[in-house]
C-alpha cells in the first residue's frame, strides 16, 4: 500500500516532474535561506515539499506530472509591499494574488510555476516574507 511504500527523495521528486523550474527554484530558495526542506504527505493527493526559516513557513511546493504550485502566504503586513510589486509580476500571479481569498487576514498563494518569470516572482514573494541576508551566494530575486 502507498502508506507503506517508501517516501522518495527530493531528487526523486525533481526527477518525476522533469522541469529545470523545479531545480531553480529550490537551489535557489536552500541557497538563499540555508534550509533543509521537509517532504511529506499532504491533504492535497500526493507530497509536499516544505520551507521553513526559523520555524517560519517560507512556501510549500507541490509536485506534479510536468509541473508544480509554490504555496506562498502574504499576509496583512506584507500586501502592500506585494501589491507594489504585482505590476511587475507575471499576469498568472496577479491573476492568483487577487482571486486568492482572504483567511485570517491572510492570501494564500497557490501558484502555478510554469515559466522563468514566475519563478522570479515567487523569489521575490518569499523575499518580502523573509529577507535574503545579504553575502548569500545566489542570483538576485529579479533574476
Amino acid at each position: 500500500s502507498e502508506l507503506n511504500a517508501r517516501q522518495p527523495t527530493l531528487q526523486e521528486i525533481g526527477e518525476r516532474i522533469k522541469s529545470p523550474l523545479w531545480n531553480e527554484l529550490c537551489g535557489y530558495i536552500e541557497a538563499a535561506y540555508g534550509v533543509q526542506p521537509s517532504v511529506e504527505y499532504s491533504r492535497r493527493p500526493g507530497l509536499e515539499r516544505k520551507d521553513k526559516k526559523g520555524g517560519k513557513a517560507l512556501c510549500t511546493l507541490y509536485p506534479g506530472e510536468g509541473c508544480f504550485t509554490a504555496l506562498v502566504a502574504v499576509g496583512q503586513k506584507l500586501a502592500p509591499a506585494a501589491e507594489a510589486l504585482l505590476g511587475s509580476f507575471d499576469a498568472s500571479v496577479q491573476k492568483t494574488y487577487w482571486n486568492a481569498g482572504m483567511l485570517c487576514g491572510t492570501r494564500w498563494l497557490m501558484i502555478e510555476v510554469t515559466s522563468p518569470a514566475v519563478v522570479r516572482d515567487v523569489k521575490q514573494l518569499l523575499a518580502l516574507r523573509v529577507p535574503v541576508k545579504s553575502g548569500k551566494k545566489t542570483q538576485s530575486p529579479q533574476q
